[in-house]
């Protein structure tokens, strides 16, 4: 071990300076942090404020004030609480757990992270924690050249001030780096499912599994023959199905459970309006008229809802919320009833600081939606049946591939006529709204369940321990062990249900993995243990146990593709550390970088890729309002770096002059125009744009879809936005998965496959553009992305036009416009969005960037 001298030398080492050339690391970094030796104590000097807290008890301070007892007498010491962050670009990309008042910590934690950052140094950064937050002890930093090389990086190494400055005394991190580039990586060479071994994607607390059925549904209802045949491989069709209608049909087909889990869910929406088969006795019911039915059958019904906390009903008070889930209305509609509901609000975790509890349980939400059935299996026995994706079973949902604006307000959406753009909105046009949703059948379905009771279990168990209740039993989640006709087939070594359900002789069979943003202050039954929280794939981010697979899930399949993306989703916002300005707001996700760093390695190589990426005009809501206004300046702050990326790789390669970047990425809109409304008279001011929007018969159609279609092969469907809330695991909850047809992939066939992801993009697509022609069989190809793009851009000129022109399908270019150079700007004449307002491209503004990213 060196002593003293040689470790105050190895301290005035200066770390490179920022102005260094940065280096893109992308791939994985392997990442061991051992221990440390010799910390300060950096509690000394909040040893004061420390015991004026302690005459007010111990309460928010935390592990610390509750251990002290255990501390030996008068000479305890109270010294630094450290753990470790990894940081780059400013962008924390993990952290250990912290050690309880330790100078000489061992921590002997493994991360695998993924990395797509340009840095000049990889950065571990030791901290105390607090009650009230971290402070700084020291950095280490190693240069990314030295990682660059791939050779495993092993060793002592000297922690100095944040400007290269020696500490005393001397302080020093052990730790072991390695990292691997993208490039060199076997797992994503060649797609999704290549070979029997293959086992989905990695580093996840859920594992793959072989065998199941997945039914794919674009919107909350498609009527017969809206939308055209589309041929599959072996003269196979694809269905569109109905989504509400059959989980109508599947809750009264319930025998023993019906559990629903959602960011809102509204007892007045009517699921069946638009019948495609008959109906039966309940089903004309409203969903809670349905679910109280179903309960007094003796089938266990459980709802657990988020809990707005700016919605009340209590006390003479009555407010709806911000959000307007009607999650009080729910909860009373409810009571007394056999039906058990309960709105959940977001709870932190109580070992987080007293601040980051506020923010948590203020600004995150639960977002998660999915409703869990049992249903008829073979053999006269029953099986769990999962449904999920944007599925709000609420208010202004309900909507075909049609997307009216003011046809059928009266009838089918009568009672439902939703735009949060406008104060009242009695004639339209109501909101169109596009989704995606998908039912699960087979082993990870169960998945979906053991969600719904590690969610359930915490939520019952802070309800009993806030309430004092002197005895609780857990008595409301049916014991599926108890009934013997109900499957639930025991986990295998892995968690995988597979060989229960696995029939390889069926050629339309699904692999299926499920995917969650999740941490330990929102389930029950994560492990405690750091080793046993890593062996189940959960990362120790401080003081939480955090599950960010669906983060992983989305890299790993863009990183796999080979031809083409294709991305609906409500927000799209990301790797913010690369944005030309406002670099530490902390959208840190690396969606958006990846999918540009994908298209320039295929045009380093020479070979077509292509991005379509849908979102809606702009987030619900006024468009001139501060959120929308902040968030819409992100999606552009992020948009603007890819295009910038894709811009200077085909300068790289001497092909700037023959492509345009718009070649390769494109985003889109989706909007509306029907015959329009003579508008009101004498219209207050704030209803102007109400006004406008009734007489140009026109409005967006909201993409509230949250999925991606890859090679059309592999598709993941969810709750969860491309935004920091979502994909962080430590905001929002989310729930998702991802899903493909062994016999139908690139590997498998050698050719472009045509099997149910492929009958689903193209519907998606028929739906949009309201016919399909042969180049939309070839997404990758230059063709067909020129072929949208001119149809794209048709549409936004038809539905801007004064007079009302007809458009083909809904699918309109973004209003910009891109440079070949990459720079993005306004579309000349249209800074601000038609009718309504507010900049295309947003604003920044005084809100808290964790609110909007």
């Amino acid at each position: 071990m060196a002593d003293e001298s040689d470790v105050a030398q190895k301290a005035m080492i200066k770390r490179p300076e920022i102005c260094c050339n940065s280096i893109f690391l992308h791939g994985e970094l392997d990442i061991w942090i051992k221990e440390a030796k010799s910390l300060p104590n950096m509690d000394l000097n909040s040893e004061r404020m420390r015991k004026c807290f302690n005459m007010f008890g111990t309460f928010g301070l935390g592990k610390k004030c509750k251990d002290l007892g255990k501390l030996s007498g008068k000479h305890s010491v109270i010294t630094s609480d450290p753990y470790v962050s990894i940081c780059l670009k400013g962008s924390t990309v993990v952290q250990t757990r912290v050690i309880f008042n330790s100078e000489n910590p061992t921590w002997d934690e493994h991360f695998c992270v993924p990395v797509a950052h340009p840095v000049v140094e990889v950065e571990f950064q030791v901290k105390d924690d607090d009650v009230l937050g971290a402070q700084l002890i020291g950095v280490v930093g190693i240069p990314a050249e030295n990682i660059l090389s791939g050779e495993a990086i092993d060793g002592w190494f000297p922690i100095v001030g944040p400007h290269g400055n020696p500490l005393k005394p001397y302080p020093e991190l052990h730790l072991s780096v390695q990292f691997r580039p993208v490039g060199e990586n076997p797992l994503y060479k060649n797609g999704v499912g290549a070979g029997p071994d293959y086992a989905g994607v990695p580093n996840t607390y859920f594992p793959l599994h072989r065998g199941g059925s997945i039914t794919l549904y674009q919107d909350a209802h498609v009527p017969d023959g809206m939308l055209p045949e589309i041929l599959l491989d072996d003269g196979k069709v694809f269905q569109q199905n109905q989504c509400w209608e059959d989980i109508c049909h599947a809750i009264l087909d319930a025998h023993h459970l019906i559990y629903i889990v959602g960011w809102s869910v509204y007892h007045l929406v009517k699921l069946v309006r638009e019948p495609t088969k008959p109906l039966p006795s309940g089903g004309e019911l409203c969903l809670g008229d349905l679910l109280k039915y179903k309960s007094e059958e003796a089938v266990r019904v459980i709802m657990l809802i988020w809990d707005d906390k700016t919605s009340h009903d209590k006390f003479l008070i009555k407010t709806e919320g911000v959000m307007q889930t009607h999650d009080e209305e729910t909860k009373k509609f409810f009571k007394h009833s056999s039906v058990h509901c309960v709105i959940c609000p977001r709870y932190a975790s109580g070992k987080l600081s007293i601040f980051k509890q506020q923010v948590v349980g203020t600004l995150f939400t639960h977002h998660q939606k999915c409703v869990l059935v049992d249903s008829p299996a073979t053999g006269n026995k029953r099986k769990i049946t999962a449904f999920i994706g944007g599925l709000d079973l609420c208010d202004g949902r309900y909507d075909t591939p049609e997307h009216r604006l003011f046809d059928g307000l009266d009838t089918v959406f009568a009672n439902d006529i939703h735009n949060p753009t406008f104060p009242s909105c009695t004639r339209g046009p109501r909101q169109p709204w596009h989704d995606l949703h998908c039912r699960i059948e087979g082993p990870a379905a169960y998945d979906i369940l053991t969600n719904f009771e590690q969610r359930w279990r915490k939520a019952k168990w802070r309800d009993f321990r806030l309430r004092r209740v002197r005895h609780w039993h857990d008595d409301a989640l049916l014991k599926l062990d108890r009934v013997s006709w109900l499957l639930n087939p025991p986990s295998g070594p892995n968690g995988d249900r597979s060989s229960h359900f696995y029939c390889q002789s069926d050629p339309e069979n699904w692999h299926v993995q499920v995917f969650r943003s999740i941490d330990s202050g929102s389930v029950k039954g994560f492990p405690k243990d750091a080793k046993e929280a890593e062996a189940q794939n959960l990362i120790c981010g401080k003081n939480l146990k955090v599950e960010k697979s669906i983060h992983t899930a989305y890299v790993k399949a863009i990183r796999s593709a080979q031809h083409f993306v294709y991305i609906e989703n409500q927000y799209f916002l990301g790797s913010s550390y690369c944005w030309s300005s406002h670099r530490s707001t902390g959208a840190d996700n690396l969606i958006p970088v990846e999918l540009a760093l994908k298209i320039a390695s295929k045009i380093k190589a020479n070979e077509r890729f292509a991005v379509y990426i849908v979102i809606p005009m702009w987030p619900e809501g006024v468009p001139s309002s501060s959120a929308v206004q902040e968030i819409l300046f992100w999606q552009g702050q992020t948009m603007s770096m890819m295009y910038k990326i894709i811009a200077e790789a085909l300068e790289k390669a001497g092909l700037s002059d023959k492509y345009h970047p718009r070649d390769y990425l494109n985003f889109y809109c989706l909007g509306k125009r029907e015959a329009p409304l003579t508008p009101q008279d004498n219209l207050p001011p704030e209803n102007r744009a109400m006004g406008l929007a009734q007489k140009y018969g026109r409005f967006m159609i909201y993409v509230h879809a949250k999925g991606m279609i890859v090679d059309d092969e592999y598709v993941i469907i969810g709750s969860a936005n491309i935004n920091q809330r979502s994909l962080d695991g430590s905001r929002d909850t989310e729930i998702a998965m991802g899903a493909y047809q062994p016999k139908y992939t690139w590997a498998g066939k050698k050719s472009h496959p045509h099997g149910q992801v492929y009958g689903y993009r193209m519907s998606l697509w028929a739906e949009h553009l309201g016919m399909l022609e042969d180049p939309c069989c070839e997404p990758h190809t230059l063709e067909c992305v020129r072929h949208i793009n001119r149809m794209a851009e048709d549409n936004w000129k038809a539905f801007v036009a004064e007079e009302n022109e007809e458009m083909m399908g809904h699918l309109m270019a973004y209003p910009l416009q891109v440079s070949r150079n990459g720079v993005i700007s306004s579309l000349p004449g249209y800074e601000s969005f038609p009718d309504v307002g507010g900049k295309i491209l947003g604003a920044n503004t005084n809100l808290p960037d964790v609110l909007t990213t």
